[in-house]
């Protein structure tokens, strides 16, 4: 698996990687550290020159993270590009073929405010990779599922088997939240026939799905995620229901979403 991890050298941003290692326990990976110099442009020499400082302290900064993971069986390369942060990320992520965007976020109010107006939010607009945030608080350690939210009538199967091959590759077992919007017989007969999906087409597969009665779905995934910290939570941005209201374009809803739980956006 081949992932790229964006670095702005903070605690965050740290954190990302060692979640990316935690998740590289099966056959070859490599991982793709990425530091991205914003330019201010300015002909002036001292522009220049902190230009230089910039990348040579970039430099420094990577070899010591890449001389503290030399030991793992990871495959380690570095790239330091000058642009836009969100341009760059997506840029590279493509010509290198990537199979994942890790990235930290910032925040501790909510994805809600984690997401709009930062860097997060632009680069999962710009990428055409999955990308998966990790808030301060995620802890491989913790991890045991991937949990997709999905409302039945909208999902593709095409996530759902991207999904699954992520739990075999990470070794995590997959649950599927069911969003129940009314009692209607449709929804339940759609219910039932992904139960059987499951089962017929991935036997082996440890699976749960979960039905959750909640017209807001922001607000159904607040309470079911209040106390669990063993998931990363799986949304395909197509679903834009669901998406528009964590990313507030929707302001119909109160932010409801902590940021203990990490993100992964299926694109």
């Amino acid at each position: 698996m081949k992932i790229l991890i964006p670095l702005d050298f903070s605690d965050n941003s740290v954190k990302a990687l060692e979640f990316a290692k935690g998740l590289c326990k099966k056959g070859e990976n490599e991982i793709i550290l990425l530091h991205v110099v914003e330019v201010v442009y300015d002909f002036a020499s001292q522009a220049a020159i902190a230009l230089d400082n910039m990348h040579k302290d970039a430099r420094e900064m990577i070899s010591k993270l890449k001389k503290k993971h030399e030991h793992d069986s990871i495959n380690y390369r570095s790239i330091i590009k000058e642009g836009t942060a969100s341009i760059s990320i997506a840029r590279i992520a493509e010509e290198e073929d990537v199979d994942m965007i890790i990235m930290g976020t910032h925040g501790v109010s909510g994805i809600k405010k984690v997401l709009v107006g930062s860097t997060a939010v632009e680069v999962i607009k710009e990428a055409r990779t999955p990308v998966l945030l990790i808030p301060s608080e995620g802890k491989t350690s913790s991890i045991t599922k991937i949990t997709l939210a999905l409302e039945i009538s909208n999902h593709e199967e095409e996530y759902i088997h991207k999904v699954v091959g992520l739990a075999k590759k990470w070794e995590l077992s997959l649950e599927i939240l069911h969003f129940e919007k009314s009692d209607d017989f449709r929804e339940k007969l759609a219910e039932k026939g992904l139960q059987v999906f499951l089962k017929e087409e991935f036997p082996d597969l440890k699976s749960t799905l979960i039905s959750i009665k909640s017209k807001e779905l922001i607000k159904g995934l607040d309470q079911y995620f209040d106390d669990k910290t063993d998931s990363i939570l799986a949304m395909c941005h197509q679903h834009k229901n669901l998406w528009e209201q964590v990313t507030g374009k929707s302001r119909s809803l109160e932010m409801a979403y902590h940021t203990h739980v990490p993100l992964l956006v299926m694109l």
